[in-house]
């Protein structure tokens, strides 16, 4: 989500298709008797080519951004039911990237946040020195300004199309780990994906401001624990009276006090440097 509304500047509801699509690549691939690794690089690739799709759909047949993502996203769902030939495919049985790697002595509710942790980390370190690389510095100056990158030569349709793909496999990794945390792939399980993406970047970004790169990684992934340690404290507070059916009007509830904050901080901040 980073990637793609912040860097690109590229309103993508892929999101919502890519991230089941890697657990629907992953599960189908591992009861298929498939060993988790590869599995899960498979769906990382067709999350790669879902975001491929989306951003040649906008580059080379002008389609409005918006309007491809969405086009993208409705295709997705029969690709999902197609990978997996039925709503749903159970792993428990079958082993996954924890189970293999699982040690004896550790137990599985300390393996899982601790892999998932290694595997965050890894990401942003990861995005951290791709976008200070020619070909992440080209995708930044597309997003902030595709005029400018095109009079300095910068060929914007590739970096769009790299920036992308990058994005939706990154999506695809996320629902490849989810699939196996959960114990199967359901093709429901990218409803409100996006939503979720946003406010972990919106919550991230008003907690944490910084123009630098490496912040802005790290706010993100601040972002993401805060909302669901936010979702969590809300959903069981018995004095709130939420359930989980409230998930989505919390998640709203966050993002607009999130959106909101800045800008009252800003008068805040104005009217005592104004009565000073």
């Amino acid at each position: 989500m980073l990637i793609s509304f912040r860097i690109l500047n590229f309103p993508d509801l892929t999101v919502d298709g890519s991230f089941p699509l890697g657990g629907a690549v992953a599960a189908t691939l591992i009861a298929a008797g498939y060993d988790p690794f590869t599995s899960t690089l498979a769906a990382i690739a067709a999350g790669a080519c879902a975001g491929f799709v989306t951003g040649w759909l906008n580059v080379r047949l002008k389609i409005m951004d918006l309007l491809a993502s969405i086009l993208m996203m409705i295709a997705l769902y029969s690709v999902n039911l197609r990978i997996m030939g039925r709503p749903n495919v159970p792993l428990i049985t079958e082993p996954t990237l924890f189970t293999v790697l699982q040690p004896d002595w550790m137990p599985d509710y300390v393996l899982r946040p601790a892999l998932l942790a290694v595997v965050v980390v890894i990401a942003k370190l990861g995005l951290d020195w791709f976008f200070s690389s020619q070909l992440g510095l080209a995708m930044r100056a597309t997003g902030a300004n595709p005029r400018m990158a095109r009079a300095q030569g910068i060929a914007t349709g590739r970096a769009t199309l790299a920036g992308m793909a990058l994005s939706n496999a990154l999506v695809a990794l996320a629902g490849a780990l989810f699939a196996q945390t959960q114990g199967g792939s359901d093709i429901s399980m990218g409803i409100g994906t996006i939503v979720i993406g946003l406010a972990a970047v919106i919550i991230g970004e008003t907690l944490l401001p910084a123009r630098r790169l490496f912040l802005t990684t790290l706010a993100v992934v601040l972002g993401a624990i805060l909302y669901r340690f936010f979702i969590a404290l809300a959903l069981n507070s018995d004095f709130i009276g939420l359930k989980a059916q409230d998930l989505n009007l919390v998640t709203a509830v966050l993002v607009t006090v999130a959106l909101v904050l800045p800008a009252t901080r800003k008068k805040l901040f104005g009217r005592k440097t104004g009565g000073a």
